[in-house]
């Protein structure tokens, strides 16, 4: 018989070891073996067991007035099934869960247990399975310093008795199998810690899906069911140099792009957004979107950034399956997906991961190394294995589950530095005794040569704002690993200088031109991002200085000289028309304003530099290398005037660029080039097409064995004002063939 203390602690919810009482257990007895089967049924008014083999049925005694039920049979083990009958008279017969053994390997188990099992999301969290010809649900959890953990759920209404796990000694992993449930099933893990009689009910860190916020419980979903088609993008991306290949990008938050007003101003789901967003994507010329975190966060106004269900893609819009058809359906009209990704801290909400089983399991416990003041969130340690195995295996998952082409990494320069927007005593000094968080760089290095040994074609992009060297340079080369860095020195220097009104832009002109020493020290992504259009800075538009007319000529000169200068681009949903209020993640854009001309304009003639860029393999082909770029001239200080030679890689194929940053016009301006032919003005951002005032050149210019600007030949042009211009050689045929 089991002892009297088991029972109390099975019927209290407090057995950190339910199997070892509950299910079918030979036992003997006056030299007699009995299988004796107990079962804790605390809704149940009365219950039996039924023989599967003979189809016979046991009455169960009631031992425990909670529920505690029990019988012994003489003879060997028997498959079963445990019958119930409710005070309110319903029936049921199922199988025992705890008949069945342990689903983890031994080898899934030493996998996990050495930080290196990549697919370790296939193994915890709640997976619809078979067991013995039985269909039901596996729950795993790692939580190895508690001293019982259940799932609970609408299935046990919630009642942490009635499913305590199984722990697997030496793994810290709690699992069970629950025979009969299916999908849909919401549910959580009720947690009672070793230490200070700790109790938390926590969402399942690897949880698919999630109730829509504020609910907060995970929701068992199979993801392996839909059927991609998108097989000829993925061995394009797979073949595809991304450093001499075009690379539009078109930074979205999905629930603001665009609203359903007749229904309340909602959001948009995955489905809706996939008919709408991505013809619209496609016919602007971006090759890449670029969502803010979809991974599932419990608060609106983080944007994504605190990220609860790291292995959910949101339910705000719609199903597991719902994202994955969004998905395919970009790559099917060749666009790219970069999904931000947030490994650098996570929030402190109770069903989360924060001191998740009674102890700092997934964060540090001193608050100098765990603790983000500045945003309110936990930081990650990543000096324990199981915690750079989970974010590993979650970066792999995206990639694999959901087909994403690229990761683009929020906030690095905050994880590589222990000093990170901490005063002095704030911060703890690595073993060396400098700033450095030695372990975090060992997981970013690690997470990028897995992510590209596993799955070529793909890449990783950093948000990273200092210094650090060599960030975008490979692992075995001494770098981080990335393969490219957003450029955010370029990015305050030029917002700085348009900001400026045209007339003490000659006071300036170094932020126009120090870029390009240290352009080529990394592989640089150029970026206008959410973040330059929120917290009173103002929208790009409103950035620009003067009246409505200057305003949109300073914004088509700076998208201009953006997409001329080396590195990869983005701009922010909204920047493409001129948004004039800055971004609100809790309405759409105003897309009304393309009733107006001069918004029309200005989104016609991005989808232009879009064309161009694509078009022109000088502007795209040799970004990161200094032979993709040359000065024509960047003295003209007082004019705030810049010329410059953007080379692909034939040695003939090439495009001049000029830049007028000032409001006056500069008639017969002689500009240095490198042949005599036709150089085809093949842009003008003063074109009346674009709301310009129609300043040019016809067409087009011949030029002149006139050196000038160290060049053998030169063009008198005339340059518009706050107007940017693309010129092309044409050469005659023999020309072009000599």
């Amino acid at each position: 018989m089991v002892a009297k203390e088991d029972i109390k602690l099975i019927v209290d919810g407090m057995h950190g070891d339910p199997f070892s009482v509950l299910g079918g257990h030979i036992v003997s007895e006056d030299d007699q073996k009995r299988f004796e089967i107990r079962a804790f049924l605390p809704e149940a008014g009365e219950a039996w067991v039924v023989n599967e083999l003979t189809e016979e049925s046991h009455i169960m005694e009631n031992v425990h007035k909670k529920g505690f039920y029990s019988i012994a049979l003489a003879g060997e083990a028997f498959p079963y099934r445990i019958g119930i009958k409710t005070p309110e008279g319903e029936i049921s017969e199922k199988p025992d869960p705890y008949s069945f053994g342990k689903v983890l390997t031994d080898f899934d188990l030493h996998l996990i247990g050495e930080g290196s099992h990549y697919k370790k999301y296939e193994k915890l969290g709640a997976h619809v399975i078979e067991v013995n010809g039985v269909n039901g649900v596996h729950f795993a959890v790692w939580a190895p310093n508690a001293k019982s953990v259940s799932v609970i759920g609408d299935f046990n209404r919630w009642d942490d008795r009635r499913h305590p796990m199984r722990l697997l000694v030496g793994a810290g992993i709690w699992e069970i199998f629950i025979p009969g449930l299916c999908e849909g099933e919401l549910y959580k893990f009720s947690i009672r810690s070793r230490y200070q009689n700790y109790r938390a009910v926590k969402a399942d860190p690897y949880g698919f899906f999630f109730e829509v916020r504020p609910k907060s419980a995970s929701i068992v979903h199979d993801i392996n069911r839909y059927s991609w088609c998108d097989k000829k993008w993925m061995k394009k991306r797979e073949r595809t140099n991304w450093f001499e290949s075009p690379m539009s990008v078109y930074e979205v938050h999905l629930g603001s792009w665009m609203r359903c007003g007749e229904e309340g101003d909602r959001m948009l789901t995955y489905v809706e957004l996939a008919s709408m967003l991505i013809p619209y994507v496609k016919s602007m010329g971006f090759t890449h979107i670029q969502l803010l975190p979809v991974c599932e966060h419990p608060l609106d106004a983080s944007w994504g950034y605190q990220t609860i269900g790291y292995f959910a893609p949101t339910s705000r819009f719609g199903t597991p399956e719902d994202f994955m058809a969004f998905v395919d359906s970009c790559h099917q009209n060749d666009v790219g997906v970069i999904l931000d990704w947030v490994p650098a801290h996570f929030p402190k909400d109770g069903h989360g991961l924060g001191f998740f089983d009674g102890t700092c399991l997934y964060e540090h416990m001193d608050k100098r190394k765990g603790e983000h003041r500045d945003w309110g969130t936990l930081i990650f340690n990543y000096g324990r294995k199981e915690v750079m195995n989970f974010l590993i295996s979650n970066a792999l998952f995206w990639l694999a589950k959901y087909h994403i082409d690229g990761l683009r990494v929020d906030a690095v320069a905050s994880m590589i530095y222990l000093d990170y927007s901490r005063r002095p005593g704030e911060w703890i000094p690595n073993m060396y005794g400098g700033n450095e968080n030695l372990e975090a760089i060992e997981f970013i290095k690690q997470f990028n040569v897995i992510t590209h040994q596993l799955f070529p074609g793909i890449l990783t992009i950093a948000e990273e704002s200092t210094a650090w060297p060599s960030v975008s340079k490979p692992v075995y080369l001494g770098g981080l690993g990335f393969d490219m860095k957003w450029n955010m020195g370029w990015m305050n220097d030029m917002l700085v200088y348009i900001s400026k009104d045209p007339v003490h832009r000659k006071f300036h002109h170094n932020n126009l031109t120090f870029g390009l020493i240290y352009a080529f020290t990394e592989n640089f992504v150029l970026v206008l991002s959410h973040d330059e259009v929120v917290h009173g800075k103002r929208s790009m538009i409103n950035k620009m200085p003067g009246d409505v007319w200057r305003k949109f000529a300073n914004l088509r000169l700076f998208y201009g000289f953006m997409y001329a200068h080396p590195g990869k681009k983005l701009l922010f949903m909204g920047d493409e028309f001129g948004q004039w209020d800055e971004w609100n993640f809790d309405k759409a854009l105003d897309w009304q304003l393309l009733e107006k001309e001069q918004h029309l304009n200005l989104q016609k003639y991005v989808r232009y530099l879009n064309s161009e860029y694509v078009a022109e393999a000088s502007l795209h082909e040799v970004d990161f290398e200094p032979k993709g770029f040359e000065w024509i001239d960047f003295r003209d200080t007082d004019s705030s005037i810049i010329s410059f030679i953007r080379h692909a890689k034939a040695p003939d194929d090439y495009l001049v660029v000029i830049c007028n940053f000032t409001p006056i016009p500069r008639y017969g301006y002689r500009l240095g080039v490198l042949e005599e032919c036709f150089y085809k003005e093949v842009l003008n951002s003063d074109s009346s097409e674009y709301g310009g005032s129609n300043m040019g050149n016809l067409g087009g210019v011949y030029s002149e064995k006139i050196p000038w600007h160290g060049k053998p030949c030169s063009v008198k042009i005339t340059l518009p004002p706050l107007a940017v211009l693309y010129f092309k050689p044409e050469r005659k045929a023999s020309e072009a063939g000599a």
